[in-house]
């Protein structure tokens, strides 16, 4: 079953051209469906290459699903224009008297502040509070992972000696959690971020629960045990040259950082990297659609 976005929103073509099904609203409006509503609170900066990346997995299940794209009004993004927010996007204000089924937080490039020093953390703060009353399943993406670690459950981050960037070799720790159907035991998955979570503080805390870790890159997929919000610590829904991307743009700054660990074929930057997460991608966003939004989502919100 196809997602259903605005028919100029400019990740259609690139999904139209990947063999993605997508419907415009209006051709869906006459099927006699309930489709998912999926809100996607998309704090990366180029926010477009983000859309295109989850859309395409949540585009590939048998759940019709509705997508909204919210932004932040207390931060103003750089790298996008702002007829693009104006005419895809939504802000707080105009969502917080509906339900929602699912809701996806992405990660953010403030990872290195403290979340009170974030300009929009109040506003974030309150998304996710009214989120505990008002969306029926939470997946958070990195640092929003670690954002929804730190202000549900109390958990904090650390910073890394160095940026945790590559492809790391995950372990399944909870193979009977149905987030985990399908994964092999063990999988890859790519990272890009200067902090991390106490993997000890989530293994102890009696409301999380660990799903998988990696040796390397520590806690990666966390699920609270009433099952109302998954954190993923690194970023299975990125491109195969996403990381690439990345490590060009901080040699272009001057920064001293590493290549990405695993990711290169024979560590040779001029090699095409692969995709080896793709499937399990897939696997994560059908899993979450699946089990946690369409199944515990009620027809009619009372």
């Amino acid at each position: 079953m196809p997602i259903n976005i605005p028919k100029e929103l400019p990740a259609r073509e690139v999904l139209e051209n990947e063999n993605i099904f997508v419907m415009d609203v209006d051709r869906a409006r006459s099927q006699d469906i309930r489709p998912l509503n999926i809100l996607i609170l998309n704090l990366m900066p180029e926010k477009e290459k983000t859309e295109a990346q989850l859309l395409r997995l949540l585009g590939n299940t048998p759940l019709q699903v509705n997508i909204s794209f919210l932004h932040t009004a207390t931060h103003e993004s750089r790298n996008v224009s702002k007829s693009h927010l104006e005419q895809f996007y939504t802000t707080f204000e105009q969502v917080r008297d509906k339900r929602i089924d699912g809701m996806i937080i992405t990660g953010a490039p403030v990872e290195r502040m403290d979340f009170e020093g974030v300009n929009y953390w109040d506003e974030l703060k309150e998304i996710m509070d009214w989120a505990k009353a008002n969306v029926t399943s939470m997946l958070h993406i990195c640092w929003g992972a670690q954002a929804a670690l730190y202000h549900y459950f109390g958990i904090g981050k650390f910073e890394l000696p160095k940026k945790c960037s590559g492809i790391y070799r995950h372990t399944v720790n909870a193979p009977t959690v149905k987030l985990m159907r399908g994964f092999d035991d063990i999988f890859y998955a790519p990272h890009s971020r200067y902090t991390d979570v106490d993997i000890n503080k989530i293994e102890a805390h009696n409301e999380l629960e660990l799903l998988a870790s990696s040796e390397e890159a520590g806690a990666f997929m966390i699920m609270s045990k009433d099952e109302r919000h998954i954190m993923v610590t690194g970023h299975l829904e990125y491109d195969a040259h996403t990381l690439a991307e990345e490590y060009e743009r901080d040699l272009a700054k001057g920064l001293d950082i590493d290549m990405p660990e695993n990711y290169f074929p024979d560590n040779n930057p001029t090699n095409k990297p692969l995709n080896r997460w793709r499937s399990h991608a897939h696997l994560l966003f059908s899993n979450w659609l699946n089990y946690y939004v369409y199944q515990e989502t009620p027809y009619e919100w009372k």
